[in-house]
């Protein structure tokens, strides 16, 4: 099974795609997690990385496409959940001609939608508790621009196949729903 989460900062996508990934026993793979770990370690690709997301931007296309095709090829025969991949069309469009080649296909995309204004008082309350330098009021009120301009977009490309999700309430509730949304 293959999963791609999407859903602005602060929706809630990474908590989902955790409790997904145990549940269906799939790969999660979130490009933010991978991306800082990068950081953490000093590489090339985070380092490089690490400009554009203290500044609340997309990291560019290609590394991301670069990185995420290398998993995917090292765990061939896993399902995955896509967490914060792909943002935007062109990743889309990458990713859907990556698993064309491998003869494999995207099973559910999921929306998790949520009112602008309970995001930004989320994420501020997550960076008090986590001291993530992409945290910062000014950054989260970029990266929600970003998402506006670059990643809502894909809602439109992959149209009939999108579930949509409230991702008001509860954790518990918000997996409910997405839970009646797979075994349809």
């Amino acid at each position: 099974m293959i999963i791609v989460i999407m859903g602005p900062p602060g929706a809630g996508k990474g908590t989902q795609a955790k409790i997904l990934a145990s549940k269906f026993n799939l790969l999660h793979l979130s490009t933010g997690e991978i991306l800082r770990n990068e950081i953490d370690k000093g590489s090339k690709l985070g380092l490089k990385a690490k400009k554009f997301m203290d500044q609340g931007n997309l990291v560019p296309d290609k590394l991301v496409l670069e990185m995420i095709e290398k998993i995917i090829l090292t765990n061939q025969g896993e399902g995955f959940i896509f967490d914060g991949f792909p943002r935007t069309v062109p990743q889309s469009e990458g990713l859907d001609s990556l698993l064309g080649r491998l003869k494999l296909k995207i099973d559910y995309v999921l929306n998790i939608s949520l009112d602008k204004s309970v995001l930004v008082k989320r994420l501020v309350e997550r960076a008090k508790n986590s001291g993530r330098s992409d945290d910062s009021e000014e950054v989260i009120m970029n990266r929600q621009d970003v998402y506006e301009e670059l990643t809502k977009p894909l809602i439109d490309y992959y149209h009939d196949e999108v579930k949509e999700i409230n991702g008001d309430g509860t954790v518990e509730e918000v997996s409910k729903r997405i839970f009646s949304q797979i075994n349809q």
